[in-house]
């Protein structure tokens, strides 16, 4: 944990915002370099000059952007990938063939998609359980043979939260890790590592980053092992490590997560708690309203910092839901999150066939705008939607 002159350690908020207390010694610049080279020259007697020889393992400005999310994760080492699905993809193939995993059956389409693909070519065993259902997992372990428990919390698109600790617990007794997907909930929220978590995994696309701008993908480990090692070999034989200038954009864009993500939690709180029981919604989803069926676990995982993420559920057709979408002006129609702007999707038409979604579902990214804008965004266009 980096400290201050006095030996005094420093709060994650000045970790971030100063890059780790980054300052280039030649010059004293205080934002960091981007380090753009494919190759590097070895030295007079031919041994490298650094630990790097080829872009593709990594490279300074790289790995000055592991270190500021390993930080701030709790973690032992952090890896970037060129996307999150890249990230989650190199994890799953270091598994052994044929090992088992447990998986909730609501989760980012993506991995879902990747999972059962999995599952049906034989390459791994997969065991899906209702999301948040820590007694259904329990049921689904094989002791002694499953490897791996997948969570995310909270579930996309419905935010459906589960406890962490719990299930690190029904992982651990069973012989297995278990991996987090808490990129809605990123580090200044949830901290997954310390609740017990082997791997925590992040679309770093999304608050990471927060600019829309990068597409990245970042797991970091608690305690490194041979598959920690085997996803190193794969990124390196892949070629899918972050480039460097994705790098310098991610760490430009965590200096400021901290003061991101506390207004975009306090905003969507805000909304949910506006549109709560409104006349033309079925129901608002949001872990941060004391209704919510999580609200006790998520308050006790993001220390009330619940995020930026909601869903909304309209009366009417399926119809009415996408022209709500459309009708938004300041709401982009989008698909994403956690950018500084906000962004609207209805999630069955982008989910596509074999997600369980319900069709009058809209996803809610809330940006840094100011909330009672967004709120009278989303009054209009429910209003047209509805005739």
């Amino acid at each position: 944990m980096t400290t201050d002159r006095r030996n005094r350690p420093l709060a994650p908020a000045t970790r971030l915002a100063q890059a780790l207390h980054h300052v280039e010694a030649r010059t004293g610049a205080v934002t960091p370099a981007i380090q753009p080279s494919a190759t590097y020259a070895r030295g007079p007697d031919y041994a490298p000059r650094q630990p790097y020889i080829y872009r593709r393992d990594s490279n300074e400005t790289t790995e000055l952007a592991e270190a500021v999310i390993a930080d701030i994760e709790g973690a032992t080492s952090t890896l970037l990938f060129a996307s999150g699905m890249s990230a989650a993809n190199a994890f799953l193939d270091a598994l052994p063939m044929g090992a088992h995993v447990v998986a909730p059956d609501v989760m980012y389409h993506g991995v879902l998609h990747q999972l059962r693909k999995h599952q049906s070519s034989g390459r791994l065993s997969v065991s899906f359980h209702p999301v948040g259902d820590l007694d259904a997992m329990r049921a689904a372990m094989h002791p002694g043979e499953t490897a791996l428990v997948w969570v995310e919390t909270p579930s996309n698109p419905d935010w459906t939260v589960t406890d962490i600790a719990a299930a690190a617990q029904i992982a651990h007794d069973a012989g297995a890790r278990l991996a987090t997907d808490c990129t809605a909930t990123p580090p200044p929220c949830t901290r997954a590592l310390d609740l017990g978590a082997d791997i925590s995994f992040h679309s770093a696309t999304k608050y990471l980053n927060g600019h829309s701008d990068v597409t990245a993908g970042a797991l970091s480990v608690r305690e490194p092992d041979a598959i920690w090692n085997e996803v190193a070999s794969i990124r390196t034989l892949q070629g899918t490590v972050l480039h460097s200038f994705d790098a310098w954009l991610l760490v430009r864009g965590m200096r400021t997560l901290m003061l991101r993500v506390e207004r975009q939690s306090a905003s969507a709180l805000a909304i949910a708690h506006h549109f709560q029981g409104h006349p033309l919604l079925q129901t608002v989803l949001y872990p941060g309203l004391p209704s919510h069926p999580g609200h006790a676990i998520a308050a006790r995982q993001t220390g009330g910092l619940c995020g930026g993420m909601l869903s909304i559920i309209t009366n009417g057709s399926e119809r009415t839901a996408i022209d709500t979408a459309r009708h938004c002006a300041l709401f982009y129609p989008a698909t994403s999150l956690g950018g500084v702007e906000s962004l609207i999707e209805h999630r069955k038409t982008v989910s596509g066939p074999g997600f369980v979604v319900h069709p009058n579902l809209l996803r809610l990214s809330i940006g840094i705008e100011d909330a009672s804008d967004l709120i009278a965004d989303l009054e209009q266009a429910l209003t047209r939607a509805a005739g």
